[in-house]
């Protein structure tokens, strides 16, 4: 296994699935694996076998999911798809899973680059975006935590960020003795009863996104900043005057 194989979700899993969120995985079918990849043009030349194949192998598994299901695959989800921006990627029947699948420019590229040979199937779950986070760490050890979604600030991090910063460190003293890699982000998401479950790896340094911890050549990774988060709103009193 190389370094990189390392952050695709059936590799992963298997090492936190106590810390993570119920998944199962269907194996992909060579054929549907070059269906995905294949361009709307040369899908034509595909039998009508390949959907049936697939949407035949995910019944069992999405029959055994309570309500809507969240559908990717070993590296990405359809998150391009209007299915994803209108419902958050929930999906009811294998149909629409395989539907939304093939309509991904994101999993066609990916099924292109050879990295997909697993369907990944989990509950659906609506994210409140204060609770999700992205923890860095560093040199094997958690380094910093960064506010997720950066499109404003959330009082609820005011009042909890402490508690939650504590939870990270739990969870990185649970689980990061087991890990191939020492530097990477780890997503994670703050559930309602307040436990703390991953979501997904993603390699250190660019393409990841640094979020609030703003760049990858910062030299102080080793001084563990803590939580961060959006600044409230600056507020203006007196007398404003403004010209154009």
């Amino acid at each position: 296994m190389t370094p990189s194989d390392f952050f695709k979700l059936p590799v992963w899993f298997p090492y936190f699935a106590s810390h993570s969120f119920t998944t199962m995985f269907v194996r992909l079918r060579p054929e549907a694996q070059a269906y995905l990849a294949a361009s709307v043009e040369e899908r034509k030349n595909f039998p009508k076998t390949v959907a049936k194949e697939v949407i035949a192998d995910l019944r069992h598994p999405m029959s055994k999911i309570p309500g809507y299901c969240f559908t990717s695959t070993d590296v990405c989800a359809p998150t391009d798809t209007e299915r994803f921006r209108n419902k958050g990627g929930a999906v009811y029947s294998p149909e629409s899973a395989w539907k939304y699948l093939c309509l991904s420019e994101k999993i066609r590229k990916a099924a292109a680059q050879g990295d997909l040979n697993f369907i990944c199937l989990r509950p659906y779950r609506h994210i409140t975006k204060a609770r999700e986070f992205r923890l860095f760490i560093y040199k094997g050890r958690l380094s910093a935590m960064s506010q997720y979604w950066l499109i404003r600030h959330y009082p609820l991090l005011d009042k909890k960020g402490k508690s939650y910063w504590e939870k990270a460190q739990n969870l990185a003293d649970a689980v990061l003795w087991k890990l191939p890699v020492e530097n990477f982000v780890m997503d994670v998401y703050i559930t309602s009863d307040d436990e703390i479950r991953i979501i997904d790896l993603n390699p250190w340094g660019d393409p990841t996104d640094p979020l609030l911890l703003r760049s990858w050549e910062r030299e102080d990774w080793e001084e563990i900043p803590g939580l961060q988060i959006m600044a409230p709103p600056t507020k203006i009193s007196g007398d404003v005057h403004v010209s154009f």
